[in-house]
C-alpha cells in the first residue's frame, strides 16, 4: 500500500516508517518539524535503503496539505502529527486544542474527499483519565486531567462520528501508553527539541552529562515507591502495532490499547537503566507535575486477539536501545 504518514519525522513516526517499509509498503511523510528533525528521515534511509518523499507542511493548513493528496494516490494514512506534552498542554491549552483538533479534522476531510478510507490515529492512554487500572478499551472515558488528553479524546469522537457517517471509512484508534527505546541500529530514537518532556530522553541526557540531574515529579503517589507508574512500551513494538492495525482495518471505528500490561515506576525505570548500562543517573524529587496521575497501564488482550499483535521487548531492551541511540546522537 501507499501510505501517508503525518509527523513521520518524529519519534514514533520515524520508527513506524521503518516498519511500514520493511512490510513492503511505500511511504510519504508530512511534518512541520516543530518537534522533530529532518535528519531522522536520512537515518530511516540508511536503515531501509529507501528514499522517503517528504513535505514540510503543517497539517492544520488545508490548502498546503491538499497539494500532497493531489500529488499522490494514497491507500491509507497514519496520523501522528500533533503537540504532545502533558505539562505544556496545561500551560498552553488553546495551542493544543487548535493544533490537535484542526489537524485531525483537516486530515479526515481530505482523506474522505480523495477516497483514502484507511485511517490510523495516534491516540493516547491519557484519554482514560484517572480510571481504575488496568485500562481496557470498554471503559467509559472520564474527564481527562489535562488538555492534551482532551484533544485526543475529542479527536477519537470526531473520527468515530466520521466513520458512522461514511460506511466506507475505516478508522483504527490506537491508545498507546509510554513509548521508550530506539531502533536497534542506534540511528533513530527520541531526540526532542529543547529540554525533554518525557522520562527516558531526560534519563539518557542526564547519563550523557547533557543535563545535571533527573527531576522526578512527586514521590507521594499511592504506588510501590511513591513515584508515578506507567506502562513503558518499546517504540519498535509500538511501530509494529501501527502496521498491524493498518493491515487489519475494516469498516467502522475500532479502538485498541497498545501496551505491555505491566506498570513500572519512575524509580524502577531509573534503576533498570543504571543496571542495564552500568551508569549512574543522579536525580532529585520535585513537586508533582500538573495533569499527571498516579498509575497507568494497559489491558492489551484485544490487540492480541484482533490484530495478532503483542509487545515483545522488555524494559532492559528499552533501556539499552535508548542509551545506544543517545550515545550516537550528535544533537
Amino acid at each position: 500500500m501507499h501510505i501517508l504518514v503525518t509527523g513521520g519525522a518524529g519519534y514514533i513516526g520515524s520508527h513506524t516508517v521503518v516498519s511500514l517499509i520493511e512490510e513492503g509498503h511505500s511511504v510519504v511523510v508530512v511534518d512541520n518539524l516543530s518537534n522533530s528533525q529532518l535528519s531522522a528521515l536520512d537515518s530511516v534511509k540508511k536503515i531501509t535503503g529507501k528514499d522517503i518523499p517528504f513535505y514540510h507542511v503543517d497539517v492544520t493548513v488545508e490548502s498546503e496539505l491538499e497539494k500532497v493528496f493531489q500529488a499522490h494516490s494514497f491507500d491509507g494514512l497514519i496520523h501522528f502529527a500533533g503537540l504532545k506534552a502533558v505539562g505544556e498542554s496545561v500551560e498552553k491549552p488553546l495551542a493544543y486544542y487548535y493544533n490537535n483538533l484542526v489537524s485531525t479534522m483537516v486530515l479526515a476531510k481530505l482523506a474522505q474527499a480523495y477516497g483514502v478510507n484507511r485511517f490510523v490515529f495516534s491516540s493516547s492512554a491519557t484519554v482514560y483519565g484517572d480510571n481504575q487500572v488496568p485500562f481496557h478499551e470498554g471503559l467509559d472515558l472520564l474527564p481527562t486531567t489535562n488538555p492534551y488528553g482532551e484533544t485526543k479524546a475529542m479527536s477519537e469522537r470526531i473520527l468515530s462520528d466520521a466513520a458512522k457517517a461514511n460506511p466506507n471509512f475505516a478508522v483504527s484508534i490506537l491508545r498507546y501508553f509510554n513509548p521508550v527505546g530506539a531502533h536497534e541500529s542506534g540511528l533513530i530514537g527520541e531526540s526532542p527539541n529543547g529540554i525533554p518532556n518525557n522520562l527516558m530522553p531526560f534519563v539518557t541526557q542526564v547519563a550523557k552529562g547533557k543535563l545535571k540531574q533527573l527531576r522526578v515529579f512527586g514521590n507521594d503517589y499511592d504506588t510501590v515507591d511513591g513515584t508515578g507508574v506507567r506502562d513503558y512500551i518499546h517504540v519498535v513494538d509500538l511501530a509494529e502495532g501501527h502496521v498491524a492495525a493498518l493491515n487489519h482495518l475494516t469498516e467502522g471505528a475500532h479502538i485498541f490499547n497498545l501496551g505491555t500490561g505491566k506498570g513500572t515506576s519512575v524509580l524502577e525505570l531509573v534503576e533498570a537503566f543504571e543496571k542495564a548500562n552500568e551508569i549512574e543517573v543522579p536525580y532529585e524529587i520535585v513537586d508533582r507535575r500538573p495533569g499527571d496521575i498516579a498509575s497507568c497501564y494497559a489491558e492489551a488482550s484485544k490487540a492480541k486477539k484482533e490484530l495478532g499483535w503483542t509487545a515483545k521487548k522488555g524494559i532492559v531492551e528499552m533501556c539499552r536501545d535508548s542509551w545506544k541511540f543517545e550515545k550516537n546522537f550528535q544533537g
